[in-house]
């Protein structure tokens, strides 16, 4: 199954508070508010790509070429809210015939309908994340974030490629969010 992912953010806000940011990387004055803002960003996504969640609310559209007659899907990006069921459609056309669970790892599984279809391709909208707001981000997150970016802000220039990884932090509570046991 060949699956592809495209994320479209829901609006220009930021999943962290820049003072807050500045204040844990110990750069309260604003001369170097832009750098640290693109280092929030970039933080930012590196939870959401590692994850596999989206921080902030957007639409997480997933096309799959050629789909098989398996039971059901769970959804790749979360967490997904029970009530924002998603939209599917299969070959261009509308397809309802699913259930839908919600939830940090969402699930769809087909009806008996589905089985007698032979799909190219099949598409399925919805909506991810905590919210709208940095206020919304878990604190965890938020705080692994805040080290990612802190190891970003103080490795700036590393002098070799495996000085800059993943925060400790960050790869704990990401792990967590993605569903791993570490």
């Amino acid at each position: 199954m060949k699956m592809l992912v495209h994320r479209t953010a829901g609006s220009a806000e930021l999943p962290f508070v820049l003072d807050d940011l500045k204040l844990h990387l110990r750069a309260p004055d604003d001369s170097e508010d832009s750098a640290i803002e693109n280092i929030g960003a970039t933080a930012a996504a590196e939870i959401e790509q590692f994850a596999q969640i989206a921080l902030l609310t957007q639409t997480i559209r997933v096309t799959i070429f050629d789909p098989c007659g398996e039971q059901g899907l769970r959804l790749p990006i979360g967490p997904v809210d029970d009530d924002n069921t998603p939209t599917v459609t299969i070959d261009g056309e509308a397809f309802s015939e699913f259930e839908f669970a919600g939830g940090n790892r969402a699930y769809i599984w087909w009806k008996e309908a589905y089985f007698s279809l032979t799909p190219s391709r099949m598409t399925i909208e919805y909506m991810a994340g905590f919210g709208d707001a940095a206020s919304d981000v878990p604190p965890d997150l938020a705080q692994a974030l805040m080290d990612q970016a802190a190891l970003h802000y103080d490795g700036r220039s590393p002098m070799d490629s495996k000085s800059l990884t993943a925060s400790p932090h960050m790869a704990r509570i990401g792990a967590r969010y993605r569903g791993v046991q570490v």
